[in-house]
């Protein structure tokens, strides 16, 4: 039976995607092995990633999902400052973070994760820290490059007029290929309309 790639994650407007191309614009320079740029297109924040999963598993991993979003409404983002992990001396990720309604973005992804470990999806067990990665570096990226990067991001401010308003969650399915992942919705949940307490 053949196997898919798959993560749950919250998608980005377009316009907010535009932004973020623009910021990775001006990040690059002309000559930078060991970075892997993510496509803007297909920037997206993860709540949890299910690796490979047969196609008949589908069914019961977008039940999980409605059982976690009935219990949140639908509530708004925002991006925030500019960062990298493991830290800006050793940039393995640069990343967007994000604040706005982060209570409610961590309290889905906790019944995101809860749901799906009643069908044997392994818990995360590190802490969730939400952010839109733009970049993933290699160990080729010289020091010079990664004084350069540490420096930009640790002084600039990436102020992003679009706010994320999030109203569903979607299953996705991860393609690899030579030119990067391709992406592609499984299936896509709302959240619940009722007032919430």
């Amino acid at each position: 039976m053949e196997m898919i790639r798959t993560f749950i994650a919250i998608e980005l407007p377009d316009e907010l995607k535009r932004q973020l191309s623009d910021l990775q614009r001006k990040l690059k320079t002309d000559n930078q092995p060991g970075i892997r740029w993510v496509n803007p297109d297909s920037i997206h924040l993860t709540l949890k990633f299910l690796g490979n999963i047969r196609e008949n598993d589908i069914g019961g991993i977008t039940e999980a999902m409605i059982r976690a979003t009935a219990q949140i409404s639908p509530f708004f983002l925002e991006t925030t400052t500019m960062g990298a992990f493991p830290n800006l001396k050793r940039i393995q990720v640069i990343w967007v973070g994000l604040g706005g309604e982060i209570d409610k973005l961590k309290r889905l992804q906790n019944l995101i994760e809860n749901s799906l470990t009643k069908l044997n999806f392994k818990a995360e067990h590190r802490p969730f820290k939400p952010h839109l990665t733009l970049a993933r570096l290699s160990k080729e990226v010289s020091m010079v490059e990664l004084q350069r990067l540490g420096n930009f991001i640790a002084n600039t401010t990436f102020d992003s007029s679009s706010k994320i308003i999030v109203k569903s969650v979607n299953l996705i399915k991860s393609e690899l290929t030579r030119k990067g992942a391709l992406y592609s919705r499984i299936s896509s949940v709302g959240l619940s309309q009722k007032t919430q307490i």
